[in-house]
């Protein structure tokens, strides 16, 4: 099985993004996404942006993973 992850924008250089997921920083394309600006939230597989996210869907996503046992990784 496949995950996507949202993860926030920190950083936009051409369609290149460094993101922090949870405070690990990564790099993604974000050629898919259009209009990406510091400050959003995307959702991430392998390596690539796939959707923007607005806040209030992280912020969702987070109250649901904190149901789950363990910590989000």
């Amino acid at each position: 099985m496949c995950l996507a992850i949202p993860a926030e924008v920190i950083a936009l250089a051409g369609k290149t993004a460094t993101v922090s997921v949870e405070g690990a920083l990564r790099e993604v394309n974000v050629l898919l996404v259009d209009d990406v600006t510091v400050g959003d939230y995307v959702l991430v597989h392998a390596g690539f942006a796939l959707q923007r996210w607005t806040r209030e869907d992280y912020l969702e996503w987070k109250e649901i993973m904190s149901y789950l046992p363990g910590e989000p990784e």
